[in-house]
């Protein structure tokens, strides 16, 4: 029970130690990680009726670098910035119909797979770890299209949404994934002998 709580107040693996910096710099990288973000929305293929982009990479990563609460946080704020009309989400978009439209759902999912990743890079699943970086990697992107799927189908019906908005995006989620996890390694180095 003590390892726990400790492990909970000092995460194993958190390169940036957001929660020991001072305020200034958890603000300025919160900034760094939104520009991050929104970089992230820049890189596309267009699609009917969601784009493919690299912002999954990009949450899941900040996410994995910034720790649960963080990474959230950062996540959350370039999504205010793309609802209050700042060009930051998917091919430069802006403004709330993206949250009340085809997108809407896979917006919502970020904060949350942001920290879903975060809080098992926290507990191990990290750069230390190959495997199971790649594993918290993949969880991440598979919470996103489930969120954005079911979300998709209340306004196009289920088998259209798998059709459109789960399956086109497999193959990217693990590559997205594989990519998120060599990130990590770079990150973490070799800190850990450990090949899991």
């Amino acid at each position: 029970m003590t390892d726990i709580a400790v492990s909970t107040r000092n995460p194993s693996f958190s390169p940036l130690r957001l929660h020991s910096r001072s305020l200034a710099w958890q603000i300025g990288a919160v900034i760094l990680g939104s520009l991050f973000l929104a970089l992230s929305s820049y890189i596309e293929v267009p699609m009917v009726p969601v784009p493919v982009t690299m912002q999954t990479f990009a949450v899941t990563l900040v996410g994995a670098l910034y720790g649960w609460r963080f990474g959230a946080l950062t996540i959350a704020a370039w999504l205010v910035e793309g609802a209050a009309g700042f060009p930051v989400l998917a091919g430069g978009a802006a403004g709330m119909q993206h949250f009340i439209g085809p997108t809407g759902g896979y917006l919502f999912a970020f904060p949350v797979v942001g920290a879903v990743v975060g809080w098992l890079a926290e507990r191990g699943w990290n750069g230390n770890r190959i495997i199971l970086a790649f594993a918290a990697m993949l969880i991440g992107n598979l919470l996103c299209l489930v969120f954005g799927t079911v979300w998709l189908a209340v306004m196009i019906g289920t088998e259209k949404a798998i059709t459109f908005g789960f399956l086109p995006f497999i193959v990217g989620g693990l590559l997205k994934s594989a990519l998120g996890a060599a990130t990590l390694k770079l990150f973490s180095g070799n800190r850990s002998a450990d090949p899991r």
